[in-house]
């Protein structure tokens, strides 16, 4: 992941070089030479995923690509948030990192208090998942935590309650059950444990107003006030992803020009599911 793009361009690697120095680890070996288990750890994949994808940045603008001179929002799914953050300018690089450092190892001490897991549930509507959430939850936590696109919900809670999901979305008709390769039940009660450490990784983090607005996960609204940023990714990791939402406020305010930046095609796959006329550029590392 990456290596071609640190290879060829000297700005990328120097991204990778800088963040072995920040985390105190080797991350270029790690995503160029490490194993697909290591890499999808959660400690090693959050802050993977950001530092690629700034790579990927960094190769807009060795190109001198328009959209980053033209862009007026910007929006990340999940950790993605924090990389939407970085580019507005809101977050320094270094910063950006520590913070991602600390919220993979938050999450993922919070994941090992209590076996979790996260299910794509794919051909059903949201009211057709609360019901099943509702219906297979009993006693254990259960809930939306992703709300992607049209026929395309990922839940999220214990194990057990994870199993009987997509148990019953098969019974109920679902087109597919996907359970995710992640270390737990992200954006539920679940990451409460989580929420205490990044308070205190943020409380020593600046903030600044960005050059232009970045959707937040949590509401699915633009956000420009540093506070507001603050509690925003917060509440970010106890609390649903809404990301159709965020798309549809960028389309409902006319927006016809994507970009996804940084490895893999998921968000463009996303928002052909939402709307299928506009326009999505990946951007590749």
């Amino acid at each position: 992941m990456g290596q071609q793009l640190a290879q060829s361009l000297p700005a990328a690697r120097r991204l990778y070089d800088d963040a072995a120095q920040i985390l105190g680890y080797d991350l270029a070996e790690i995503c160029f030479d490490g194993s697909a288990d290591r890499l999808n750890s959660t400690v090693y994949s959050q802050p993977a995923i950001l530092v690629t994808s700034l790579a990927a940045l960094e190769s807009m603008k060795a190109t001198g690509h328009e959209a980053l001179e033209n862009c007026e929002v910007a929006a990340g799914l999940s950790l993605g948030e924090y990389t939407a953050l970085a580019m507005a300018g809101a977050i320094d690089f270094p910063s950006a990192l520590k913070l991602v450092q600390k919220r993979g190892e938050a999450m993922q001490s919070a994941s090992n208090r209590m076996p979790s897991s996260m299910v794509s549930l794919l051909g059903l509507d949201v009211a057709q998942v609360e019901q099943l959430c509702s219906q297979a939850r009993g006693e254990d936590v259960l809930q939306i935590a992703n709300y992607l696109c049209p026929g395309n919900i990922v839940v999220s809670g214990t194990q057990a309650a994870c199993d009987r999901v997509a148990e019953l979305a098969t019974e109920a008709g679902a087109m597919k059950t996907i359970s995710l390769a992640v270390a737990g039940a992200f954006h539920t009660p679940i990451m409460q444990p989580a929420v205490e450490q990044l308070v205190a990784a943020l409380d020593g983090v600046e903030i600044s107003r960005p050059r232009f607005p970045v959707v937040s996960n949590v509401d699915g609204e633009c956000h420009e006030d540093p506070d507001e940023i603050r509690s925003m990714l917060i509440r970010q990791i106890v609390e649903p992803v809404r990301w159709e939402a965020s798309m549809r406020l960028l389309l409902d305010q006319g927006f016809e020009s994507f970009y996804e930046v940084g490895p893999g095609r998921v968000l463009r796959g996303l928002l052909r599911r939402i709307e299928r006329k506009v326009s999505c550029e990946n951007v590749m590392a």
